[in-house]
């Protein structure tokens, strides 16, 4: 673990008023609403259950603006009860009166779970330090704050102000979940070996290209199998896939993939088959029989055939974002396969994001990967080197507040 940052050891918690800014967005289902999986709420529960004395004013993000997973906490907060096995107070107010009273009013011991962070309109932008720290969320909440512990590693990537507004401003550490993630992978730093081979899905599709970039320019992506919506766009790049994206600035993001694929030809696997559904059921297609009105909802089986050979064949395998729709059941096989070829495999296989660590636990083979993290973007710009703001928060805080 960096020597720079300062941990929960370092500092006198007892008795303080602790904002703990976790990541504890939570894959929804598109039908009921419901939460998926528990994984990163029982992270952040091994960062609460050691603050016993303190009150724990508990915040995190849910969803983006816009898509069926953008909800309140209340549910995450239920959750959160159940898992603790004591009461947690819901709030729905980010920074307002109501979240503010509720602070002012709970005794050392309470938990608090303050609303979805991005329902304010300052945590949907990047902030510099300096700007976050005079940020409404900031300047309002502080007066009723005594420390902040970062343990949100799945937003690290991110600068909204409460992931690198209170630095400075009050004493800041790292919470336990962000502690083991940093020690896990110096580890794996260790022993990684190549040939490099990434697998990237989901729906991402900004994210997956930024990651792209980074990963092949640190030569951590000597082959790149993708799958998914970022798939589709590269194969629309190409005149390969005929279909509608609905991706956000498709068009510029057409013209970067297929800027990639002309700059590393020898680095892409894109799939060949893919499948859809026809009459509530799974077909699978050539890609070339896809039509506008179809939606792509898995990749197909020779694609899947073809993606685990790579995969086991690999030295350090990386895989982020799921294939496809695996909370359809006859759209979960190239997740499962792709997921068990990784346990197969005998080089060090890594697997990140909340979704997948859902999958991982779904088709039983959690315990055959050597680290999950329940880090997407943010463990990729890690892995390629990149700096993080969160990890730029730590740091300032602990020339401020480790002296």
């Amino acid at each position: 673990m960096p020597a720079k940052i300062l941990t929960m050891d370092n500092l006198d918690l007892d008795g303080k008023r602790v904002f703990l800014r976790v990541d504890i967005n939570t894959p929804v289902h598109p039908e009921t609403g419901e939460l998926l999986e528990l994984s990163r709420i029982e992270e952040a529960a091994l960062t609460i259950r050691d603050l016993p004395n303190s009150i724990v004013v508990v915040a995190s993000h849910q969803g983006r603006v816009g898509r069926y997973d953008y909800i309140s906490m209340e549910k995450h907060a239920k959750a959160l009860s159940k898992v603790l096995g004591k009461n947690v107070r819901f709030v729905q107010d980010v920074f307002g009166e109501a979240a503010q009273s509720a602070i002012d009013g709970s005794s050392p011991g309470d938990v608090i779970v303050l609303d979805n962070l991005r329902f304010t309109a300052e945590e949907n932008v990047e902030f510099s330090p300096r700007d976050a720290e005079k940020s409404v969320l900031v300047t309002r909440l502080r007066p009723h704050l005594d420390a902040c512990i970062l343990d949100a590693f799945p937003t690290a990537h991110r600068s909204p102000p409460s992931i690198v507004g209170f630095a400075e401003l009050i004493p800041t550490c790292a919470g336990r979940t962000v502690a083991k993630e940093l020690m896990k992978l110096e580890r794996i730093f260790g022993i990684e070996k190549g040939p490099y081979v990434t697998v990237l899905g989901g729906a991402k599709v900004t994210d997956r290209i930024e990651a792209i970039e980074a990963l092949i320019a640190n030569n951590r992506a000597d082959k790149v199998l993708l799958s998914g919506l970022v798939a589709l766009v590269f194969l629309k790049s190409k005149g390969k896939y005929r279909g509608s994206l609905q991706v956000e600035n498709e068009q510029k993001m057409l013209v970067k993939a297929r800027q990639l694929l002309d700059d590393h030809p020898q680095a892409f696997e894109l799939p060949t088959d893919v499948a859809v559904r026809v009459e509530g059921s799974r077909r699978e297609l050539d890609v070339s029989e896809v039509t506008e009105r179809m939606a792509v909802l898995d990749v197909g089986t020779k694609t899947i055939d073809r993606y685990s050979r790579y995969i086991k064949g690999a030295g350090t395998v990386f895989m982020s974002g799921p294939p496809g729709a695996f909370e359809y059941e006859e759209f979960s096989l190239g997740t499962e396969m792709l997921l068990k070829a990784m346990a197969d495999s005998f080089g060090t296989t890594i697997v990140s994001g909340g979704h997948l660590s859902a999958a991982l636990h779904r088709f039983g083979v959690a315990d055959s990967i050597d680290h999950v993290s329940t880090a997407g973007g943010a463990l990729v710009q890690y892995l390629a080197g990149k700096r993080l703001p969160l990890m730029d928060a730590l740091e300032r805080a602990a020339a401020k507040w480790g002296k």
